[in-house]
């Protein structure tokens, strides 16, 4: 029996280099792909595929977020995260909210194919590199706000201050503020050592 594997994933290189990997393979249905959680959710309502290969990193929802959704609404679907990031928080946020693996964008056909023969079997599938991040020690990260978290996504995006005072409807010092409290917390002295730190904790 064929397993009916959807890729949710925002580059289309990505979805091309998997579905050439799968689409001839004789245990494999390629059911499609949607490239936002939008467009996987309504796809969802019409069909259920056996796996989805799921991004962490989509434009208008988490990949955390959408996995945790689909767990609820469609638990018989089976979600395997894939990401080019294997910090451990990230792969065990994906874990905590219902993905049955995680694997890396460098994965081969013969590593794709096994994680979702493992999965389907009701077994968790990590690929090497996340198997050897969630053993590490946990990495503490500081305390923040939801105010500060906000401020250091949108400084990650590449917003200055003024843009992001009129994102948050707040004040130009006040943005200051939240900067200077972020790169106290953090430990460093400039914006790219914090942006480097806060993907490594998790908080990106």
């Amino acid at each position: 029996m064929k397993a009916g594997i959807f890729i949710v994933d925002d580059h289309y290189m990505v979805i091309e280099g998997i579905r050439s990997l799968l689409q001839n393979e004789k245990t494999i249905d390629w059911m499609g792909h949607a490239t936002n959680a939008a467009s996987c959710l309504a796809f969802l309502k019409q069909h259920q595929p056996d796996v989805i290969l799921m991004d962490v990193n989509l434009p208008d929802k988490s990949g955390t977020d959408l996995c945790k959704e689909v767990h609820q609404l469609y638990p018989s679907v089976l979600v395997l995260g894939l990401s080019t990031f294997n910090q451990q928080t990230i792969i065990q946020n994906m874990i905590a909210n219902g993905a049955s693996g995680y694997l890396l964008k460098n994965a081969t056909k013969e590593e794709l194919l096994e994680a979702i023969s493992e999965v389907l079997k009701g077994k968790n599938y990590f690929s090497f590199e996340a198997a050897v991040a969630l053993r590490e020690p946990q990495e503490k990260h500081p305390l923040i706000t939801r105010r500060e978290k906000e401020v250091l996504q949108l400084i990650a995006e590449g917003f200055t201050n003024a843009e992001i005072s009129e994102k948050l409807f707040i004040s130009m010092p006040t943005v200051n503020t939240h900067r200077k409290s972020l790169l106290e917390k953090f430990e460093v002295k400039n914006t790219a050592t914090l942006i480097g730190k806060a993907i490594k904790s998790g908080l990106l």
